[in-house]
């Protein structure tokens, strides 16, 4: 499909649905930084079709959601090592306009500039570089800060997340690039022959009936897992699944274990 134009995201955090409209599944989330192409347009005009640089996930945003920029400045993202954010909120000026972003948002700031700035953006938070790979504590210690994250379908951001948006963003956070969709979440990395050889940093996959794998989580080690359901909990699993402490009741039945920090 051709692409159209070009975009990044200058909101904290845009819906992104699977058709145009906005009664329509939240497929995944667009946070500050995400850049895309611009593949299709409903014929209302009112909607905009985008493919997301990152993972390819595509879907539709409000078109007065959409902030266009040049083919030059997309190839520059695409090229550039940027910042990610760390912390869960952080106040940045954009274009002299305060705003607040969330975790795992990229700003726009590297040790070398490709081409000059094309906008002004003031940011004095935590960050680390987007490429730059962390170990499996970074990964752990990651996972915790969206604790108590309610669950919301399609989402990436500390206050609304899903099972495989919180694995997408924890390890993209750590420098480990991993695509949105379970299945294709379930190619990556090692996987691992038993639950012994499991350790904090690896992702643990999850049935809930039959053999289909339909859940994920982060192991944290001392048997704990974080996972989002109902919200980002930590619950104890061992080689049957996921066991919640206070009623001793399994919610998922461990599929495989799969280790992506070699």
């Amino acid at each position: 499909m051709a692409t159209l134009d070009f975009g990044v995201c200058r909101l904290s955090v845009i819906p992104v649905r699977k058709d145009p409209g906005h009664s329509s599944e939240q497929v995944t989330q667009l946070l500050f930084g995400d850049h895309y192409e611009v593949i299709d347009q409903s014929s209302d005009k009112q909607w905009i079709q985008i493919r997301i640089y990152a993972d390819h996930c595509q879907g539709w945003i409000d078109h007065r959601q959409h902030h266009a920029i040049s083919e030059e400045y997309f190839q520059q993202i695409n090229k550039t090592d940027y910042k990610i954010t760390t912390d869960i909120a952080s106040p940045v000026l954009f274009k002299k306009m305060p705003l607040t972003i969330v975790m795992g948002s990229i700003v726009p700031i590297s040790s070398s500039e490709l081409f000059k700035i094309e906008e002004q953006f003031a940011f004095n938070g935590e960050s680390k570089g987007l490429g730059q790979r962390r170990d499996a504590e970074f990964v752990r210690l990651t996972a915790r800060k969206y604790l108590a994250a309610p669950f919301q379908w399609g989402g990436k951001s500390p206050f609304g997340i899903d099972h495989t948006g919180l694995v997408q963003m924890v390890f993209r956070i750590a420098g480990y690039p991993l695509p949105r969709n379970l299945r294709e979440l379930m190619a990556q990395g090692k996987k691992l022959t038993s639950f012994s050889e499991g350790r904090a940093g690896d992702v643990a996959f999850f049935t809930s009936k039959g053999n289909t794998p339909t859940h994920c989580g982060i192991l944290v080690g001392e048997d704990k897992i974080i996972h989002a359901a109902g919200q980002v909990r930590m619950d104890m699993i061992n080689e049957e699944g996921i066991i919640v402490p206070e009623t001793k009741v399994y919610t998922h039945f461990l599929h495989s274990i799969r280790r992506v920090i070699s």
